[in-house]
């Protein structure tokens, strides 16, 4: 109906026009001026309603392309006056503001959609254009690098002076691997590249990922199938040494040959003390399945405090362990007595690390992040552990203590693993004092 009513009146208004021409222009040559003055105005407002008929609308959408331009779209023409032409004209502006606006608001939702996606994926993703800017990231990518706000990829000389090339050199398709050291330790990262062109500009998508924990593991695997067959052997090897030497000892006589004797024995607790350091290393391998349940920390954490205070030497400096739970009313779903192994061979390590320190004192400390993974950290003041060796820690038979199996870290991380959780370390701050982190995801 509109578009017939605003055609007739255009051709009403030509035909209008042209009829004065003519009749302007046929009175002119036959003399007949005052008619040919009246025609022409007739011809001249023509023309006029012409002109104000285009211009009228010509504004309307001018001013409603510079709103839409300007992220504006409150703007509503009048529709108060029935039957007039201009406001059918101003209905179908109208029309189009509200398709234009669904448009929108379509386009938000599809937004916040795919940014709700983006932030729930366990993959960290930094979107940087040709000048090295970031232009969208995620919390895992935060979380990941440690860097917040993270604005450009300058940033990334924080974490190591070669990241920033790394980052703008890398190209669509390629991966590189990249060791990142943060406020949470170390982190072993994938980075995935690929490339968007949005609006005439080149965008790079770089996907992030913690491959560390594959990492740790396939190492772990790895060290459990050795550490079987390495047992399997030792064990066939030193069982009929023992038996062999525990019956000529029975045989040997108290008047017999004590040289032999002396000798029988030396043999046989020499091979039961090797089968008792295997058998140490079988319980790497023979961890049992964790039996989760839930209980306090706060009280969990009390009672380990008390254990490991009993372990500090007579007429050592008293150590002060201090607790801090937040929230108070903390709850874990784990393996108690299998977590408390791990807490508290943590704990008797940083007392034996603090005993020479005037003012031994630990940090064992409980939270949540805002993944709502469960954190206990047990930091000591005393020396961090040299660079050299706590590359080595985590790794089964290393050891720097006198008599030591170098089971114990390597067994805690193998019980978190069961937990689907990890066991880290990093030193303090200043290079004074160690922390190691249990999370539980």
């Amino acid at each position: 109906m509109f578009y017939y009513r605003v055609t007739l009146r255009l051709l009403l208004l030509l035909l209008l026009l042209a009829a004065s021409s003519a009749a302007t222009l046929l009175l002119v040559q036959r003399g007949y001026y005052a008619f040919a003055f009246f025609t022409g105005a007739v011809l001249v407002g023509s023309i006029m309603g012409v002109i104000r008929f285009n211009n009228w609308n010509a504004r309307k959408l001018m001013f409603m392309f510079s709103s839409i331009e300007n992220g504006d779209y409150s703007f509503r023409f009048t529709e108060s006056r029935p039957g007039r032409d201009n406001t059918m004209v101003n209905a179908a502006l109208n029309r189009i503001r509200g398709l234009l606006t669904k448009a929108r608001d379509e386009t938000i939702e599809q937004e916040k959609y795919f940014q709700l996606i983006l932030e729930s994926v366990t993959t960290g993703i930094v979107i940087v254009d040709e000048r090295g800017h970031v232009v969208q990231t995620n919390r895992e990518a935060i979380r990941l690098l440690g860097i917040e706000p993270f604005t450009h990829i300058v940033q990334l000389k924080r974490l190591d002076e070669k990241f920033p090339a790394l980052m703008r050199d890398i190209e669509a398709g390629e991966s590189r691997q990249l060791v990142c050291n943060n406020e949470r330790g170390s982190v072993t990262l994938s980075v995935h590249a690929s490339s968007i062109f949005r609006r005439g500009e080149r965008l790079k998508i770089l996907a992030l990922t913690d491959i560390e924990n594959e990492l740790s593991d396939r190492e772990i695997e790895s060290w459990i199938r050795l550490i079987r067959v390495l047992t399997h052997e030792i064990m066939n090897s030193i069982n009929p040494i023992t038996s062999i030497s525990d019956s000529l000892v029975e045989r040997v006589g108290d008047g017999d040959d004590k040289q032999l004797r002396q000798g029988l024995e030396t043999i046989s607790q020499t091979a039961k003390g090797l089968i008792a350091f295997v058998e140490s290393y079988r319980k790497f391998t023979r961890l049992p399945a964790p039996e989760p349940t839930l209980f306090y920390v706060r009280e969990f954490m009390e009672s380990l405090r008390s254990l490991a205070l009993a372990t500090v030497p007579e007429g050592a400096r008293p150590v002060e362990i201090r607790l801090s739970v937040e929230p108070e009313d903390l709850i874990l779903y784990a393996d108690r007595g299998l977590v408390s192994q791990v807490a508290i061979n943590l704990l008797k390590n940083a007392i034996e690390a603090t005993l020479d320190t005037e003012n031994p004192r630990i940090d064992f400390t409980a939270t949540v992040d805002n993944r709502e993974q469960v954190i206990l950290t047990v930091a000591n003041n005393g020396p961090s552990i040299p660079p050299e060796i706590a590359d080595h820690i985590f790794i089964p038979f290393f050891t720097t203590k006198t008599g030591g199996s170098g089971v114990g870290l390597s067994l805690s991380r193998q019980i978190m693993r069961l937990h689907g959780g990890t066991l880290k370390y990093r030193p303090g701050a200043e290079g004074t004092g160690s922390i190691f982190t249990m999370t539980f995801k």
